[in-house]
């Protein structure tokens, strides 16, 4: 500090001799205090009109940002009473109100102290679902002569194919690919199911089957549109009714070498739309080795393929779902025998195929694989095919068609009403 001081002295004193030459002889004597603090605001004027130097704290200062000089208030003062509280209302934010947080879930001590009733909820579906039924559509897909209908009938234990229905030997078959559905009702247990089962004759047997699985894709889409456009009528029905195919059967020819590039087009494209569980047909013409052979082959072929048949592992839930799943696909395609025919064995009466070797058990696992393909449709995953069809590929198609028509059905309005068309605008004449 003392040597800044002593720096500053020649300073002072050149501005002390400034003004005693401005003052001049008239001006009267210079006392020591007066010519002191004249010195000093001469000394103040002059570091305010010239530049800091560039080393000193008064330029390094200056090179700092300048915050914004603070907007000033609007006087309240002569307002009325009412227009004063506006304004403060203006100047003052109200409080944002805290967004509500959903409260964590507290666990309760299983120890109650009574019975509640939670339990019943089981029993309360129970009676409902007996009341209502259900409906299970399957679809069965293949070439004709691979015993589709027999399948079916043998799944159902009833004559419940088309065939069984209304065939005659004498009929035909088809030029292309047709569609044909018959509803039966199956109950057993006091439960009611409304049973569909879709035949395609006409698959596969002609000589050109370029995409001949088109019929049948446009088949299922046709339901979905069917759903959709039951969900957004104004006044829809308490239950909708559900003609979705919910499984497709895909029958696999029994030749014990590869799969044909047919079944790969059709499994490709109609495993994005539909729950598709392959199965080999006729497993009673190949020996064990080549049944089993001719399963890992077909795997290895659909997953080179990138053809994902249900259950697929995305849709795996939990640990166990998928342990349990995982048994299930290292056993497909399941290789079955169907037959609804019933033969004494060992003092009981089974359905098998008899032949001059034997009798062919269709539910015995050592001759094939229907009990696992029964087991799997109806016992364990028939409610989840109905639930993957409903949430994964009904859910798709409905998202892709709101997509493309913003939300409408072709030619309609919300909620089912029509639209009047749109006039055409005249297009501008070229001058």
């Amino acid at each position: 500090m003392g040597k800044l001081r002593l720096r500053q002295i020649p300073d002072q004193l050149k501005v002390i001799e400034l003004i005693i030459q401005k003052r001049g002889p008239e001006s009267g004597p210079l006392t020591q205090g007066s010519a002191y603090a004249r010195a000093r605001a001469e000394a103040r004027r002059a570091r305010a009109t010239s530049p800091p130097p560039r080393d000193s704290r008064a330029h390094r200062r200056s090179l700092l940002p300048r915050s914004p000089a603070p907007r000033p208030r609007p006087s309240l003062e002569g307002l009325p009473e009412a227009r004063t509280d506006a304004a403060m209302s203006e100047l003052v934010p109200e409080p944002r109100p805290k967004p509500a947080v959903p409260m964590k879930p507290v666990s309760i001590n299983s120890n109650l102290l009574g019975y509640i009733g939670i339990d019943t909820i089981i029993e309360q579906m129970r009676k409902k679902t007996m009341k209502t039924g259900f409906d299970f559509n399957i679809m069965v897909v293949g070439q004709s002569g691979l015993g589709k209908s027999t399948l079916v009938n043998t799944l159902f234990k009833s004559q419940v194919s088309r065939k069984a229905s209304s065939w005659n030997r004498e009929e035909k078959i088809p030029k292309t690919v047709e569609i044909k559905a018959i509803g039966h009702v199956i109950e057993e247990g006091g439960v009611k199911m409304k049973l569909t089962v879709i035949d395609t004759p006409g698959f596969g047997d002609q000589i050109n089957n370029e995409n001949c699985w088109e019929p049948i894709e446009k088949y299922i889409n046709e339901q979905y549109e069917k759903f959709l456009k039951e969900e957004v009528n104004i006044a829809r029905k308490k239950r909708i009714p559900d003609t979705r195919v919910h499984c497709c059967l895909y029958f696999i020819s029994p030749t014990g070498h590869s799969l044909r590039p047919l079944d790969l087009e059709f499994m490709k494209h109609l495993s994005k739309v539909v729950n598709i569980i392959p199965v080999i047909a006729k497993a009673d013409t190949m020996t064990l080795e080549e049944k089993s052979e001719f399963k890992q082959r077909v795997r290895k072929e659909l997953e080179v393929n990138g053809i994902e048949f249900y259950p697929q592992k995305e849709f795996d839930e939990d640990l166990e779902d998928k342990t349990e799943n995982d048994k299930i696909r290292e056993s497909m395609p399941f290789a079955v025998v169907g037959s609804d025919k019933e033969y004494q064995v060992n003092g009981k009466r089974v359905l098998g195929r008899k032949t001059p070797w034997g009798i062919i058990e269709v539910e015995n696992l050592n001759h094939c694989e229907f009990a696992l393909l029964r087991d799997f449709v109806i016992r364990t995953h028939l409610q989840d095919l109905k639930e993957v069809t409903h949430n994964i590929h009904y859910e798709t198609y409905r998202a892709k068609r709101l997509n493309d028509n913003g939300g409408l059905p072709p030619g309609e309005g919300l909620l089912g009403t029509v639209l009047p068309p749109v006039p055409a605008t005249p297009c501008p004449t070229a001058e």
